[in-house]
């Protein structure tokens, strides 16, 4: 006779079922308690709801499975030693409920152990996957699952292909943060049996985690008004896919693998691996409330920062501005125009370290005597004087091939493949498992931050140096794995040891958009677009993937530009974290006044930002959009930014979250303080209508309840 398993927990049911023979079976996740029918289901039907994947060399992969991660071994000989549940766990900041399910592989003594830690109050579970070798030889593992789950299109009577639909967040440099909707038809994807060899595979590969597609999904069944969304959290090699068998969805979430990304790790007797860790949570509505969902668990799950309270105002000199060629003379009057419009930090960009050209001479970060001849301690004192903290640029994870440095290096401190060192555009991979390259980092975030002052790091990224690195590793991937892992626990160091430190995540604006990173940075460059209208696009579908608090969008007025255009750019970034930037001591007094207002107005209710959930009230923003709104709710009300692209009308209907239907409610603009601009409250079904009578104008409204 089987054991049945139900748990529940902040309001997710999920079913299991314990066969005699200890095989466990991971039947449904979902928001209301599974029915009954599950247990009437054939023996050959439930057998297919794996828990866990794992798949070692030699062993059969015993599945009519084509590409599929599905039919592993030795993970369908699994069975169950003990299941340990601890009612409320606090490990690491995490709090609330934690199940962990030992596994154990009789032929090869394999150990698994499943995790599954709950949030109290969120319904989402985050999961890992522990692999111990008890046995007396090595295993060479291939594939193992962080995340596992069949049925995800359970519920309903239409087909899958009326009531599914698979949201798939496209990233890509420029271009970030684009969701976008599909049948699963539109992606290729049919019922053909009760199971298919395709799938639907989404990943990336390489030290660039996002500069394909976020590390998240959402699939959603519209006929239930129910749906499941993940996150994978790790910065390097990721996969995730979706196929069918036994007529039903499943999902199965991974870090690297052997197929996709050349990753291989031989267990020794006694070694422990640890699979990356994921996310997955259910949720009634659309794509809107899973963003909502997954903002409140990254809330739950990163570091704690001050900078994620204080919100200060950035100013970095790069984009539409000094583009990386920053000297004395040219840094004085933007500092002084910085601190004037009411800026907090100020970061001096990429350049500061080199003479001339300086792309592929990167890696001694030693300040330019011909940029500073004074000293760059010269200008960050000055920084100071103005009442701002001083920020520096670094790439540290890499060197030029032109560094004087980088040929009197042994190549263990770089990645390493067919015996030659890895080079992407112009730079060398530094890998962080060699203690004397992360001693030389080291260094030189002491030198910045402890001689010359720096409060503010820019820490960039803008190589993908690729599937990995053959030195000391069990394959390519296995390298670029343990790399990865070394790269955080650096991190973790350095922030440890400088107390109250700004380290912003940037890769190429936002190429490693990944919570294994904004676990532990407090601020996230969103893009390095420098049309300011593709940027505000991007700006306001971000807080689907990072939240709004953590979330640096770049404001940078042209020199001729108008007084729309100064509006756009600020309202662009008023709502998330002011990436200020553009040649303040140049614009428009006119200009200046508007940006100088913006910051003014950011300081009145910036301290809602962390505590606020995201609205859309005309769907998730993309490209080809002729009118969007990004919003943040809370207790107060409601602060909405409105931007008109290149709509046809000049009047927009937005409509609000169903709390505010027959609600009395004033409506104000917040930014600009003057029009143009008309709107007007629609009370019955708590719509705003806005008027804007240009195109490319966007304005930031309040909208309160009347007392």
């Amino acid at each position: 006779m089987s054991e049945w398993i139900r748990i529940q927990e902040n309001g997710l049911h999920l079913l299991f079922e314990i066969t005699e023979t200890g095989d466990v079976r991971f039947l449904y996740m979902g928001l209301a308690e599974a029915g009954a029918e599950y247990e009437e289901w054939p023996e050959k039907k439930r057998a297919k709801y794996r828990l866990v994947e794992v798949h070692a060399s030699g062993e059969n992969h015993n599945d009519h499975h084509g590409s599929k991660h599905t039919g592993t071994t030795p993970g369908k000989r699994l069975r169950l030693v003990k299941l340990v549940d601890l009612a409320s766990s606090s490990v690491a900041g995490e709090v609330g409920r934690r199940l962990v399910w030992h596994l154990v592989d009789d032929v090869t003594g394999l150990e698994v152990r499943s995790v599954m830690q709950f949030y109290n109050g969120l319904s989402v579970v985050r999961t890992w996957t522990e692999l111990e070798n008890k046995g007396a030889a090595p295993i060479g593992l291939e594939y193992v699952s962080s995340f596992a789950l069949t049925g995800i299109d359970s519920g309903g009577l239409g087909t899958r292909e009326e009531k599914i639909r698979l949201s798939i967040p496209h990233n890509t440099w420029y271009g970030e943060a684009q969701w976008h909707t599909y049948r699963l038809s539109e992606l290729g994807f049919h019922e053909v049996n009760e199971f298919s060899m395709k799938r639907l595979s989404y990943g990336s590969t390489g030290t660039w985690s996002t500069s394909q597609y976020a590390p998240m999904g959402y699939a959603a069944n519209v006929e239930t008004g129910v749906g499941h969304v993940w996150q994978i959290e790790h910065n390097g090699s990721w996969h995730w896919e979706i196929s069918d068998m036994t007529g039903q969805l499943y999902v199965q979430l991974s870090g690297p693998t052997d197929a996709e990304h050349g990753w291989w790790k031989e267990l020794q007797p006694g070694e422990v691996f640890e699979s990356v860790t994921a996310c997955v949570g259910v949720v009634a509505g659309g794509l809107d409330n899973a963003a909502v969902l997954m903002n409140a668990y990254r809330r739950r799950i990163r570091s704690f920062h001050a900078d994620n309270v204080k919100l200060p105002v950035i100013f970095n000199d790069y984009m539409n501005c000094l583009f990386g060629d920053p000297t004395t003379e040219k840094l004085l009057p933007l500092i002084d125009a910085a601190a004037a419009a009411g800026c907090e930090i100020y970061c001096i960009d990429c350049g500061w370290y080199s003479d001339g050209e300086w792309w592929d001479g990167v890696g001694e970060w030693l300040p330019s005597a011909a940029r500073f001849p004074g000293g760059i301690e010269e200008v960050l004192d000055y920084i100071r004087s103005k009442g701002m903290v001083p920020g520096l640029w670094l790439e540290i994870e890499v060197m030029g091939i032109n560094c004087r440095l980088a040929d009197k290096l042994p190549d263990d401190w770089f990645f390493m493949r067919h015996g030659k060192r890895v080079i992407d555009h112009g730079r060398y991979q530094l890998d962080f498992r060699n203690p004397e390259a992360r001693a030389y980092a080291d260094s030189v975030m002491d030198r910045v931050v402890g001689e010359y002052g720096a409060g503010y790091i820019k820490m960039d990224y803008n190589i993908n140096a690729g599937i990995g690195t053959e030195v000391g590793a069990d394959s390519f991937g296995d390298g670029l794995l343990e790399h990865n892992r070394a790269y955080l626990d650096w991190l973790d160091a350095v922030f440890a040891r400088h107390e109250g430190l700004i380290i912003e995540n940037c890769g190429s604006g936002g190429m490693r958009l990944d919570y294994a990173l904004l676990s532990r940075h407090s601020i996230q460059s969103s893009s390095d677009q420098t049309d300011y209208v593709k940027n505000g696009v991007i700006a306001a579908a971000s807080s689907s993937l990072v939240t709004p608090e953590q979330c640096a969008v770049w404001s940078y007025p042209m020199q001729n530009g108008d007084r729309e255009e100064v509006i756009f750019n600020m309202v662009n970034s008023m709502l998330l974290r002011i990436h200020q930037s553009g040649h303040l001591a140049e614009i428009a007094e006119e200009s200046f006044k508007l940006v100088a207002e913006g910051i003014a107005a950011y300081k009145t209710y910036r301290e809602r930002i962390p505590f606020a959930r995201p609205v859309w009230p005309l769907g998730m923003p993309r490209f080809n959009n002729g009118w969007m709104s990004f919003g943040l709710a809370d207790d107060e009300g409601l602060l909405l930014a409105v931007w008109r692209l290149e709509g046809e009308s000049p009047t927009c209907v937005l409509p609000l979250p169903a709390e505010w239907k027959q609600v009395d409610a004033e409506v104000s603009l917040l930014y600009p303080s003057e029009g143009p601009a008309q709107w007007g409250w629609n009370r019955e079904d708590g719509s705003l209508s806005v008027q804007l009578h240009e195109r490319k104008t966007a304005r930031i409204f309040e909208v309160r309840k009347k007392q």
